[in-house]
């Protein structure tokens, strides 16, 4: 596997420029990291950094319709926010690379504030919080798990919010504060990938993001999560056609080391049809019709879970026994297993990083993690761990103590 290179510039304003050159193909890449995410709401005033996605395509000071003159130049764009991020990117023709630079710099500067948008997107994520969290089966099953397994941390609640009455809430006075002390360039990473030429793109980065002041950042220091030290559990009844169960486990930091064994482990249960998982407790033992682990990626110490639906004419209390013992057996690996999952990791690392878009977003990613050689080196981590690693650090994870358990049940 090749390095990626780049080179790293940042403007006087704070702005970090990464610039990685690939001209495979006629097209530019830029995307726009803000370190803001669902962790740096209050608590009585949650799914904020999710409306302002919404928000952020609603028009800026200069610009009332992003999409149009983006759409005219051969572009596309999306977003998506986590609970340590917001992160908004575009695709064009490399030879309208300043239209990405205008649109974006312009919306960094100021949005078209305006009561008429924010109720329209209040609208829009409201109906997103009913569609895909309240009204589905089993959709609110995370929402509540986060509430029982963080007491502290403000993972406590999902991106989409904690409850609809906060957005319902949303007073433009607010949403102004809200953007003004996280939209910043001092708060942002822009990587541009792609058919560019590095001297081009920094002489339009000092034109169009230049200018843009350094503003006062809102962030504060996050609560610590203690440590769990009994299991904890709640139930659920639904109108859910069979029982489900989920799991909630502690793990560390994104930048521990043994994060990436954690995430190694899930990868292991659950990554594909051979996985351990799907083999031991659907296939073999059928005590479910489906199980899936994995990582929710947080930057703090954060989460994996296991979810599971349990097959009939099994119990919800069978299923945790058998998957117990499944855990167990981790200890029973062989090098040979650990060497297959690790390669298999690799692999799909590599292939991530096929298209420019993907690169420019990994790019990004890495750098708000405090180190965008991440990148590069990210395979060698996962090569690097031990089986004597993994093993001890799924002993820790899977100890009954740091579990938090949903039981969904019909009614």
């Amino acid at each position: 596997m090749s390095n990626i290179p780049y080179e790293i510039h940042t403007l006087a304003n704070g702005l970090r420029v990464i610039i990685h050159e690939d001209h495979s193909v006629p097209k530019a890449v830029m995307n726009i990291l803000y370190r803001v995410g669902s962790k740096d709401e209050e608590a009585h005033r949650t799914g904020f950094a999710h409306l302002f996605e919404h928000l952020m395509f609603e028009g800026s000071r200069h610009i009332p319709h992003y999409d149009e003159p983006l759409q005219r130049a051969g572009g596309q764009n999306n977003a998506f926010t986590t609970s340590d991020i917001t992160n908004y990117y575009l695709t064009l023709p490399s030879n309208q690379l300043e239209t990405a630079f205008w649109l974006e710099s312009d919306r960094m500067l100021e949005l078209a504030f305006s009561e008429e948008k924010l109720a329209i997107q209040k609208s829009v994520v409201i109906e997103e919080f009913k569609q895909r969290y309240l009204n589905q089966p089993y959709g609110d099953a995370h929402l509540r798990l986060r509430g029982l397994h963080f007491q502290q941390h403000p993972y406590n609640w999902a991106t989409i919010g904690k409850e609809i009455s906060h957005i319902e809430g949303a007073t433009l006075e607010y949403v102004q504060d809200f953007f003004f002390g996280y939209y910043a360039p001092n708060n942002a990473t822009m990587v541009v990938a792609g058919d560019v030429d590095p001297a081009e793109v920094m002489q339009l980065a000092e034109k169009w993001f230049g200018p843009i002041p350094e503003r006062a950042l809102k962030k504060h220091p996050l609560p610590q999560e203690p440590a769990q030290t009994a299991p904890r559990r709640d139930t659920v009844y639904a109108d859910v056609p069979f029982p489900a169960v989920y799991k909630m486990y502690h793990m560390p930091a994104h930048t521990d080391r043994d994060y990436y064994v954690a995430d190694l482990i899930t990868d292991l249960l659950s990554s594909g049809r051979n996985a351990r998982l799907f083999l031991n407790m659907v296939k073999q033992r059928q005590v479910a019709t489906s199980v899936s682990a994995f990582s929710w990626g947080m930057y703090d110490p954060g989460a994996l879970s296991i979810d599971a639906q349990i097959a009939a004419g099994h119990s919800p209390e069978a299923y945790e026994e058998a998957l117990q013992q499944e855990l167990d057996s981790l200890q029973d690996l062989s090098e040979e297993d650990l060497q297959r999952i690790k390669n298999k990791v690799e692999s799909m690392f590599v292939l991530n990083q096929m298209t420019i878009l993907n690169k420019a977003m990994s790019i990004a990613t890495c750098d708000s993690l405090g180190d965008p050689e991440l990148i590069n080196t990210t395979p060698q981590i996962y090569q690097a761990i031990t089986l004597e690693e993994l093993k001890e650090v799924a002993a820790r994870i899977f100890h009954p103590n740091n579990c938090s358990t949903l039981y969904y049940l019909p009614k």
